[in-house]
């Protein structure tokens, strides 16, 4: 009533403001001056404790928090991962290097190898193939041969319209790296191949072996076939298929009937430092059977090559087993061996020119290779030479 008698007087200022005071204030009003800004339903909840709470009581858990606690309390802090070796790391890059290479668009792949190329002219090309990735086509995946003719365009300068091509000469495995020869065209291929059959195409290979070679330096000259290996899980492998065996009294060697499916098989091989029962040996197959280098090493002389699973074993496939010594040198674990790649290397393709000068092409040790001569203190032969 004492308003209505103020705005029944005239005071409309102090009458009007009063009543907007009292009224609650909605968005769309402006706040009286003087007076304190308004809080929403929540903020008031929040800035007010509850009657008769302890001021210093914690606030409560929302769900979600209290949730999450709960499943971080049954599943317990994240184990922590055993430390990893610099080999192991090595290793692990190196097969995850290759499967990707293997799994890449071909134009990324042949992008790789035009990186690597090593030598080239209006004849051949030599590229730098990397480990794991195979020549043909038949294993799956990317393969050299299956980017070639994007490889070829690319040393052309990405020309429209290019007859050239690109072929293989002579095969590499998959697991060996280094120096692959590339004919650019059919009748550079078949001189190739005629070059090669009378042994006027010289390739050197690197490898690293379990085991010194006696003696030093010789020629293997035993002929390889294939054999089923029978057991738990049958298989079949290279093997050797010698022409000579000793005799009955023990005293000589007596020749044997050659078995008709043996290939004739020549390995020269050269050491070029061992050290702590490894050796670096330079081959230089003469003959181009499967396997041939990997068999001579192994069976041949006792010296399987370091990282060859296949053929460290006769009876059984298994990882290479290793001596303590070189898996300590090595810095790997038994159980990991099964990741060390093969060190086999082609290092070196010597060939006849059109012109009549010698074609001499090297390849560079890749990483993997020259990390493990380091662990095991092998010397290359030119440091060696130098010293």
């Amino acid at each position: 009533m004492n308003t209505c008698r103020r705005i029944a007087r005239g005071d409309w200022t102090s009458g009007l403001s009063t009543v907007l005071c009292r009224v609650k204030p909605r968005t769309n009003l402006r706040r009286c001056p003087g007076t304190a800004p308004s809080l929403s339903r929540g903020q008031s909840t929040a800035a007010k404790p509850n009657a008769g709470s302890d001021p210093g009581e914690k606030p409560r858990l929302r769900a979600i928090d209290l949730a999450r606690k709960i499943q971080q309390e049954k599943t317990g802090p994240p184990a922590a991962e055993p430390p990893v070796s610099a080999q192991q790391r090595r290793v692990a890059e190196l097969k995850r290097f290759s499967l990707q290479l293997q799994n890449v668009h071909p134009n990324v792949l042949a992008k790789h190898l035009h990186r690597g190329v090593l030598y080239w002219d209006k004849d051949v090309v030599v590229i730098n193939k990397p480990y794991g990735v195979p020549v043909r086509d038949d294993c799956g995946g990317a393969s050299v041969s299956s980017v070639l003719p994007v490889l070829s365009k690319m040393m052309d300068g990405m020309k429209i319209k290019s007859d050239s091509q690109l072929l293989p000469c002579l095969g590499l495995e998959k697991e060996t790296s280094g120096a692959l020869l590339l004919a650019r065209s059919e009748e550079v291929l078949e001189h190739i191949l005629s070059l090669h059959r009378n042994n006027q195409v010289q390739r050197k290979y690197w490898t690293i072996t379990v085991g010194v070679p006696v003696p030093a330096e010789g020629v293997i000259d035993i002929p390889i076939i294939e054999r089923e290996v029978t057991g738990s899980q049958p298989h079949y492998k290279m093997a050797l298929s010698p022409l000579f065996r000793m005799n009955d009294a023990g005293d000589g060697m007596t020749r044997v009937r050659a078995h008709r499916q043996a290939h004739s098989a020549v390995t020269k091989y050269r050491v070029l430092d061992s050290r702590g029962g490894c050796s670096l040996v330079e081959l230089q197959p003469l003959t181009g059977v499967k396997h041939q280098m990997r068999v001579h090493m192994a069976f041949a002389l006792t010296c399987p090559i370091l990282g060859d699973h296949k053929y460290s074993h006769w009876s059984k496939l298994a990882p290479q087993k290793l001596p303590e010594r070189v898996l300590g040198k090595l810095g790997l674990e038994q159980s990991k061996i099964r990741y060390l790649p093969l060190h086999l290397l082609s290092r070196q393709l010597i060939l006849p020119g059109t012109s009549g000068a010698d074609i001499s092409v090297s390849c560079p040790l890749p990483k993997y290779f020259t990390q493990t001569l380091k662990q095991l203190q092998l010397i290359l032969p030119d440091v060696k030479n130098h010293k």
